[in-house]
């Protein structure tokens, strides 16, 4: 239940207190009591709301019962000393009339409104402890959401110093070869740096930044591997401005490249969008020897994010076989 839901409920419990405290009286009864209808429907009124703000939230407790009973007739007092005010003294003071016959007891006054209050109190106490729940509620989702975002975050941060230190590592494999490769993977890794740096602190960016990264990752790989010709990436996208994760796919082409074996086999990467679902599949021949893939910190990251980023919103199958690695994600983007 939501905040204008419960105040739609209060409104419309209101309109048939008024209307079954002051007019039915007046109108099908012509009862010649309608001002005294007024007070008590006043005193409900404000008894209710002093019960809803203060007495409920201060002395309600599941745990301690008499804490409760105490509140209950702290309404139960208030509600009679707003009344006796209006009704016995102010309503005197106008008028020259109250609505007690004069001279009845206190204590009598106290218990007959026990009656008339409990019914307001008990209402009152409904809605009250409703809110109470709704903000419980809704502190609880706040709680899960920012530990959500903490996490996320925290899954990103692994991201960038995992990338870095392997582009690094293939960018000392050129320069101690002495390739004339170094300084162009110099400037690819700064310029997939200058993405990074500012896209990974964002929840979103759009598809073709990731597609990007991609393109950039694989320009890099093909300095350093005899066989560039092997890499194949076909990409068919209706969309290049749906939002993803970013650093998403990334970490599967990373993936291949530390792992892959490109002396006879290609490594292909496929992806496609339609209709705001995104197929992502990537295959490559494992290098022998290689260790399991799917162990990796960047696998086990992504994984992590899809589950946080988008429940029973994307289907990840990894085949790791005997020769191949294949890697399939669909996401509804």
């Amino acid at each position: 239940m939501r905040k204008n839901q419960l105040f739609l409920l209060q409104s419309i419990f209101w309109i048939i207190n008024f209307i079954g405290t002051v007019l039915i009286p007046k109108f099908v009864f012509n009862a010649d009591h309608v001002l005294l209808d007024i007070t008590f429907f006043v005193t409900t009124f404000i008894c209710f709301y002093i019960n809803y703000f203060f007495v409920v939230p201060k002395f309600f407790d599941i745990h301690k019962l008499y804490k409760s009973l105490i509140g209950f007739f702290v309404s139960v007092i208030c509600f009679v000393l707003i009344r006796y005010f209006i009704e016995e003294i102010l309503l005197i003071w106008i008028t020259g009339s109250g609505n007690y016959a004069p001279g009845t007891g206190l204590g009598f006054y106290f218990f007959d409104n026990i009656y008339y209050s409990s019914t307001t109190i008990f209402i009152s106490s409904v809605f009250s402890l409703i809110n109470k729940f709704m903000k419980v509620e809704e502190e609880r989702l706040q709680l899960v959401s920012e530990k959500k975002h903490a996490e996320i975050q925290a899954l990103k941060t692994q991201i960038n110093p995992h990338f870095i230190f392997n582009s690094l590592n293939n960018i000392y494999s050129l320069v101690y070869q002495k390739s004339d490769k170094a300084l162009p993977a110099i400037e690819e890794l700064s310029e997939l740096l200058r993405y990074s740096t500012k896209d990974l602190q964002q929840d979103f960016i759009p598809l073709k930044r990731e597609v990007g990264y991609i393109e950039s990752l694989i320009a890099l790989e093909k300095l350093r591997i005899r066989n560039p010709e092997k890499i194949i990436f076909e990409k068919n996208i209706q969309n290049e401005n749906l939002q993803i994760s970013p650093m998403l796919l990334v970490p599967f082409v990373e993936n291949a490249f530390k792992h892959g074996d490109f002396n006879e086999h290609e490594m292909k990467i496929d992806l496609k969008e339609e209709n705001n679902i995104l197929n992502f599949r990537i295959e490559n021949q494992k290098r022998q020897g290689s260790k399991d893939h799917a162990s990796g910190i960047g696998i086990t990251n992504v994984k992590k994010r899809l589950e946080l980023i988008y429940p029973k919103k994307h289907e990840l199958n990894i085949s790791d076989k005997e020769i191949f690695f294949v890697v399939e994600l669909k996401i509804e983007l």
